[in-house]
Order: C-alpha cells, then sequence, then structure tokens
C-alpha cells in the first residue's frame, strides 16, 4: 500500500463530529483515516480473491460484502 493517503480529513472530521466529538485534532484526523485506508486496503485484497475465483476482473459488491465477513 503506497504511503498516499486517499481518505480525506474533512470527511475524518465529519464522521468524528457526527459520533459526537466536540473538537477534532488534526492528529486524530490522520490516525482515523491511516486506519481506515489500511482496513479498505485488507478488504480490497479479500474482495479482489473472491472476484477471481468466480473468474471476473471486477470486485462486485458481493465480493466486498464476502470479505468483510471474514
Amino acid at each position: 500500500m503506497s504511503n498516499k493517503g486517499f481518505i480525506s480529513h474533512n470527511a475524518m472530521d465529519k464522521i468524528m463530529r457526527d459520533a459526537g466529538a466536540e473538537r477534532v485534532s488534526d492528529e486524530a484526523k490522520e490516525a482515523l483515516a491511516k486506519v481506515l485506508e489500511k482496513k479498505a486496503w485488507e478488504i480490497s485484497l479479500e474482495a479482489k480473491k473472491f472476484a477471481e475465483h468466480a473468474g471476473r476482473k471486477t470486485i462486485t459488491e458481493k465480493d466486498i460484502k464476502l470479505a468483510t465477513k471474514q
């Protein structure tokens, strides 16, 4: 996985504020983004395996759902 971030800090701020946080530090936004990006990477790898096993190149919603059940 690359070091470049994909999830914006604004999105992390909104998630944490919707969860009840009054204030959110930049470090907290970065930390949450890194955790979610790592999890998304892991799910994507599993979903790719399901798609390939089914003889497809396209990852579908079903592949994602199966990967998250693992």
